[in-house]
């Protein structure tokens, strides 16, 4: 499994970090989606049909699957404190992968354990 700190060097080199305050949508469900994020400082909730299902920090990723597939957002992103994010479009992430190959597996790792949690919650409203 890759560390946080493999995470956060590969995030800390992309380019042109955005800032957002606390409570700004990063993005919303059902939106287009064709970067992924990574958080270099501050906290992102993860909402799903209005249930807050994950509370990210530094060095972790979100919007993966934009990366996997074209398909609208699965749920929707927003700060919780005010953030340092990085976006990474398809180029960027492979370079990433290239130059540090166990960031893929935390990427897998957590696209997997997010579409459980999604998975589980669909399951329980169904």
């Amino acid at each position: 499994m890759a560390s946080l700190i493999t995470t956060l060097e590969v995030l800390q080199k992309q380019p042109a970090p955005l800032f957002y305050t606390a409570g700004q949508v990063i993005f919303a469900q059902g939106e287009p989606s064709d970067v992924m994020y990574g958080i270099l400082n501050g906290e992102v909730d993860l909402i799903f049909h209005g249930q807050t299902v994950e509370t990210l920090t530094a060095g972790d990723v979100f919007g993966i699957a934009a990366l996997v597939e074209e398909r609208p957002r699965t749920y929707t992103a927003i700060t919780k404190t005010d953030c340092h994010i990085v976006t990474l479009d398809e180029q960027h992430f492979l370079f990433a992968v290239q130059e540090l190959p166990m960031f893929a597996l935390e990427v897998m790792q957590s696209y997997v354990t997010r579409l459980e949690q999604l998975w589980a919650i669909e399951e329980g409203t169904s």
